[in-house]
């Protein structure tokens, strides 16, 4: 197959992709960022393409969508719309997050879920990929509230899920709390102790140790292996963080332990930035104890600190950049404005926050970009490690599954420069990532015989 006879069939796919799948730009979106990484891999090896394999990734093995049916405290009827969309499961059981937020509908969880089938695939840990959710929004409800509406989420979901079948965790607005809720009602129902359907568990009752840390932990490890690659240091650097949950706490963390300053940390109504670099207990204290405001950390951190009400995180000027806030949170004029304050690296935290014009513009400057898919991998790879460990009823120490996560950082981060390399675009880890994930998904699809 030519280089030019591919790109046809790819064009021609992205508009089959939009014509199938109205109204969904989000999954438009993840798509189209793939498609435009397969072009080298699918002219060399035409046998992927006159097998459809794009194709079938493309389509959800199974995709459910169910009402949500729950009371509030004042014993009003509610009423609300769930998802899991279960793509692809060739190189293991369906393995992915739950969202809960207003934003969440089915173009949302197809994106989401299609960007899992590649980052699962390149930690190696035998987990497929699938997502899920629903607009229900747990900010402002009591306990009782978000226990109830769990309790009625999982009456539907528990039937499509399972240790070896779909294995959800948490993702947006599903913390441990909600993980608890929906796991209680999965073993109400199902009259089994099966610690492996859901991760994101308790400590005490199956989960794994350093979970909570591991997307952003991971994130800060991929960043310092591209710098590594360059020759360079994350020490002394100084670092933007957008976002303020446990994503953007947890690379804050990290970038300080491995000699790095965080100087700011967002919600969606502003943004802190501190010239002495983020006290992390304070940050602590107010997000995950009082689940306040960064604006409240501004008050209480003092002069160091100002609060910037609105505005974006990506004026501040700093060496790199970690957004771990949402999706196409940082935009053509946020990119122009990092290169020109003369940031070396960007490295997603959060899933597809760069649009995919801000990227261009990175990549175009020079700047080194690490793609979510294989930035943010550390949660699901700690998620399959704690899947290992509850197949053998084991507990792992701290530290060990944090050696393996930074195992597994380096090897994504190997993989996707070899294979990047490999396709003639030395450097470049959209390419590696994208294009090492669809080999590795495709070749177990083929060894399988799922055409």
């Amino acid at each position: 197959m030519t280089a030019a006879s591919t790109q046809e069939r790819l064009a021609a796919l992205q508009k089959e992709i939009v014509r199938r799948n109205p109204a969904q730009p989000e999954f438009h979106q993840a798509a189209s960022e793939v498609l435009q990484s397969l072009e080298p891999v699918l002219t060399a090896r035409p046998e992927l393409a006159e097998a459809a394999l794009i194709e079938r990734l493309l389509e959800p093995e199974r995709q459910v969508v169910f009402r949500v049916s729950w009371q509030d405290d004042e014993g009003r009827a509610r009423v609300n719309r769930g998802f899991r969309v279960e793509f692809n499961s060739a190189p293991g059981p369906y393995k992915g997050g739950l969202r809960f937020h207003p934003s969440v509908n089915l173009s949302v969880v197809k994106f989401l879920g299609f960007e899992q089938i590649f980052k699962n695939a390149l930690t190696g840990l035998g987990v497929g990929g699938g997502k899920g959710g629903s607009d229900f929004d747990p900010r402002g409800r009591s306990d009782a509230e978000v226990m109830r509406f769990c309790q009625a989420f999982t009456t539907e979901l528990y039937r499509h899920i399972g240790a070896g079948t779909d294995v959800p965790a948490g993702d947006i607005g599903v913390g441990s709390r909600e993980i608890g809720f929906l796991f209680g009602q999965y073993r109400r129902i199902t009259n089994r102790w099966e610690a492996g359907v859901l991760t994101g568990k308790g400590t005490g009752w199956g989960g794994s140790q350093g979970r909570t840390q591991a997307t952003g932990y991971g994130n800060v490890l991929f960043l310092a292996e591209m710098l590594r690659r360059r020759g360079q240091d994350l020490a002394g650097r100084q670092a933007l963080v957008s976002g303020s949950g446990n994503v953007a706490i947890y690379t804050v963390e990290k970038l300080h332990e491995l000699g790095a300053r965080a100087l700011t940390v967002s919600d969606s109504a502003g943004y802190v930035v501190d010239e002495k670099g983020i006290d992390l207990e304070l940050l602590k204290q107010i997000k995950e104890v009082e689940r306040g405001r960064v604006r409240d950390y501004a008050e209480r951190r003092g002069a160091s600190a100002v609060y910037v009400p609105g505005g974006s995180v990506w004026e501040v000027p700093a060496d790199v950049a970690l957004p771990s806030a949402t999706q196409n949170e940082l935009n053509v004029a946020d990119a122009l404005t990092l290169v020109r304050g003369g940031v070396q690296a960007v490295s997603e935290g959060a899933n597809m926050p760069v649009t995919p014009e801000a990227v261009r513009i990175l990549r175009d400057a020079g700047v080194a970009y690490g793609p979510g898919k294989a930035a943010n991998a550390g949660g699901v790879a700690v998620s399959a490690l704690e899947m290992r460990q509850n197949s053998g009823r084991e507990t792992w120490p701290r530290e060990r599954v944090e050696n393996e996560l930074a195992s597994v950082m380096r090897d994504i981060h190997e993989v996707c420069w070899q294979t990047a390399e490999r396709y003639g675009t030395p450097g470049d880890y959209v390419t590696g990532a994208n294009v090492a994930g669809f080999e590795r998904v495709t070749e177990a699809m083929l060894a399988q015989g799922l055409l």
